[in-house]
């Protein structure tokens, strides 16, 4: 511990060591001179105290001759994110580890907000890092490198000051302002939000920005989607070539294609839907060698008819990878005139198809299936909820007729696929979905949940049906196959759930091949009880991300050995891969998969991979902004919710109301030392034992709702009640170390004296 002034000891060379390894960053000899108050002669000795500790191998010399233990990464260094674990945070690795022989340190980069970090795997950053005392690393994005949209460009509110311009960036780890002079400003009016490119300039002052396009105003709701798209890098406008392309596509002639205008076939689809890509029909299988069988017909949109590879419409699409929805529009993958046109399957009109016939058996199997290039004619455009109400015994004027011939087959054939899902062992998360309800002049007026029916699984089940057809039929020409994966949740996740499922009286097998019946097991048995979507929730965040690829692994959610995505060529490029693919293999016309296509089916699989990512984080922030707006106006009221995720700077909190997410900072939490015991998802009090865990209903007060960041800041309205009771902690010690548990200590500041043991105000 170093001294006071009083203290006439010299410090040991263990009280020295202790210092400089409990220093979030390497000190110099001044600092450590300081902290024990050695002046006069004594700064000699301790100079010598030094080069034995270095000469020892138990210290090094690191830049700016300041000191740290063996392989301590500096103050700011470049980082590599290489996972996000399941409470949302962000892990780094050092970019440069010249250390061969050990095991780089874990960096925990600060988040912003649950699930949707500003960094991405694969992302690097220049970061400032500091130790903490488990030997793990707290970091602070300083800004993302490797150029890029989000690098070359950014989205914020334009300002005035005294002396010009600002630009105030809306993400919220962009700390520093930009200067915009009046030239610059690109006619923007203060409170706009604007989309600006960095400047050359000089070292002095504030970095110099250029307004290249005005979004709006807040005060416009849709300004709210554009933020989140233009931060993304997510293309908003179509090539003049592609588009061209687009307006030159005609109606398809029946010459070459299979006729299938007499069969009824209708979409089903949400009714805001614009894009009708797929059509289904169903009838009792004919032949009596499969009694209690069924025949289906899907019709997908035949999109490689129209969007050719290597053609301007082929490089949009495959640039966008799919389609992006927000609550008040769609930037869609293909130009409209294509997609709500002529490939979306309209009633009552000539379109043009790639389709499957399939035969399943009465226990759900697929004995069979044949793809065809047809012409179909959609006999009706229905809505999930129309279909259901028909089922239930309140059919209208569209669905009435509709009844005997064409929705009972469909529900006959869906109760035999819907038996062979439960028998093949699925993963079933059923966790609720919210939506939003829009006024005309785009404000949010109601955010529910989404219900979820019967007509909804039907279409599920006929798709999936589908795409493992397209899957078997491409690997029985040995033709190239964009797979869709999910491989099983690996086994550093495994065993962190397993711990806390124990905890909650629920276990996992161990000791055998994980299945998806083994979580689905305990789903059922949690299903009803309090903590039901407590368990669906940790679950789900020990489950790995699905991805495109052309080496099958299977899909471990669906349980299937085999698996690619064929119905949705509109929304997503990988379908219009396994199009072309199915197109060449079974000779089906002209617009079939290339030589040159088929030698990067591993690139095409990780830039789609990477696509379908940049849009699901671009939704989720336009979200968060919307649901931030909606709030912003009830700043200080008090609302229920669940502890949604645990972090080592605080809990995410999941408001009931409204499913918004908001932080509750680790420094409002109750006078204590808060210890992240990872496994357990929780933060325990190392003096008190105080612990507060996920999934844990709490009262919060509304701190800040940031419209432009989209994010909230929380503080506990009753912490005692929200803590649980000595009883009902984890089954350990809050002070025990080891594996899953990080401690949080704030960074103190250089040649600040560091008492041990550390209570601070958190």
């Amino acid at each position: 511990m170093p001294r006071t002034k009083k203290d006439a000891p010299f410090p040991t060379k263990d009280q020295v060591l202790e210092f400089i390894k409990d220093s979030p960053t390497p000190v110099g000899k001044r600092e450590i001179a300081r902290a024990f108050h050695i002046t006069g002669e004594n700064r000699v000795l301790l100079k010598h105290l030094l080069k034995e500790l270095e000469g020892e191998g138990q210290v090094e010399k690191g830049e700016g001759r300041r000191l740290a233990p063996p392989a301590a990464l500096p103050p700011v260094g470049v980082v590599v994110v290489t996972d996000i674990d399941s409470d949302g945070e962000t892990i780094a690795r050092p970019q440069n580890w010249p250390h061969e022989d050990e095991p780089a340190p874990k960096i925990f980069m600060r988040p912003e907000k649950r699930g949707h970090p500003s960094l991405a795997v694969g992302d690097r950053a220049l970061a400032r890092l500091s130790r903490l005392s488990d030997g793990t690393y707290a970091g602070s994005t300083i800004r993302k490198l490797d150029g890029g949209p989000r690098e070359a460009q950014i989205v914020g509110t334009y300002e005035l000051a005294r002396d010009g311009g600002r630009l105030r960036p809306a993400e919220r780890r962009a700390k520093a302002e930009f200067a915009i002079t009046p030239e610059n400003a690109g006619g923007a009016k203060p409170g706009q939000i604007v989309l600006a490119e960095l400047l050359p300039s000089s070292r002095m002052g504030l970095k110099q920005a250029r307004v290249v396009e005005v979004l709006g105003s807040l005060e416009e709701p849709r300004t709210v989607s554009l933020i989140a798209i233009h931060q993304n890098g997510i293309p908003t406008t179509f090539p003049r070539a592609a588009i061209e392309e687009a307006e030159a596509a005609e109606e398809p002639s029946l010459e070459g294609r299979t006729d299938l205008r007499d069969f009824p076939l209708v979409t089903i689809d949400g009714p805001d839907a614009r894009d009708f890509d797929d059509a289904v029909f169903a009838e009792a299988d004919a032949d009596p060698n499969n009694p209690g069988g069924w025949h289906l017909l899907v019709a997908i949109a035949d999109v490689s008819f129209y969007v050719r590879p290597g053609s301007a419409l082929d490089r949009s699409a495959f640039d966008r990878g799919n389609s992006c929805y927000f609550p008040d529009r769609v930037v869609p993958m293909l130009p409209e005139q294509l997609s709500n046109e002529l490939c979306s399957l309209k009633p009552q009109v000539n379109r043009a198809c790639l389709a499957v016939h399939m035969w399943i058996d009465k226990d759900g199997n697929l004995k069979r299936h044949k793809f065809v290039r047809g012409l179909m004619r959609s006999a009706a455009r229905l809505t999930y909820e129309q279909v259901q109400a028909a089922r239930d015994g309140q059919p209208d004027e569209t669905t009435g007729p509709l009844m005997g011939n064409v929705i009972d087959p469909l529900y006959g054939a869906f109760e035999v696929l819907a038996r062979a899902r439960a028998q093949r062992g699925t993963l079933e998360l059923d966790l609720p979905e919210r939506k939003v309800r829009l006024d005309e002049a785009g404000h949010i007026v109601e955010i529910s949940v989404r219900e979820r029916l019967d007509s909804h699984r039907l279409i599920e089940e006929f798709m999936i049906l589908a795409n493992v057809a397209a899957a078997e039929a491409l690997e029985a020409r040995s033709a190239p196959v964009m797979y869709r994966v999910h491989a099983e949740p690996a086994r550093d996740k495994l065993e962190p759930l397993s711990e806390f499922l124990k905890t909650m009286g629920y276990s996992l097998p161990r000791g055998q091949v994980m299945k998806p019946e083994n979580f689905t097991r305990i789903l059922e048995k949690a299903a009803g009880s309090a903590e039901s979507e407590l368990i669906s929730t940790v679950i789900l965040r020990a489950q790995a991300q699905a991805v495109y690829q052309p080496e099958n692994i299977g899909h471990f959610g669906l349980s299937l050995v085999r698996y690619a995505h064929f119905t949705s060529p509109i929304r997503r490029y990988a379908d219009l891969v396994v199009h072309r693919s199915l197109v060449r293999a079974y000779k089906l016309g002209d617009g079939g998969l290339t030589d040159e296509e088929a030698g990067r089916m591993d690139g095409i699989g990780e830039h789609i991979s990477m696509t379908e990512r940049r849009a699901a984080t671009a939704e989720r922030d336009a979200m968060d902004r919307y649901v931030a707006a909606y709030l912003s106006e009830r700043v200080g009221a008090i609302f229920t919710g669940k502890v949604g995720g645990v972090t080592r700077f605080g809990l995410f909190v999941t408001l009931s109301e409204t499913g918004a997410d908001g932080l509750v900072p680790v420094s409002s939490l109750p006078d204590d030392f808060y210890d992240h015991h990872e496994a357990m998802h929780c933060l325990i009090g190392r003096r008190t034992g105080r612990t507060f865990r996920l999934g844990t209903q709490v009262k919060v007060r509304l701190m800040e709702a940031d419209p432009i960041a989209g994010s909230m800041v929380f503080h506990l309205v009753d912490p005692e009640a929200a803590a649980l009771p000595p009883g009902e902690a984890p089954a350990f010690s809050p002070l025990r170390t080891g594996k899953g548990k990080r401690r949080f200590q704030a960074p103190m500041p250089e040649g600040l004296n560091r008492p041990k043991p550390a209570r601070r105000r958190r």
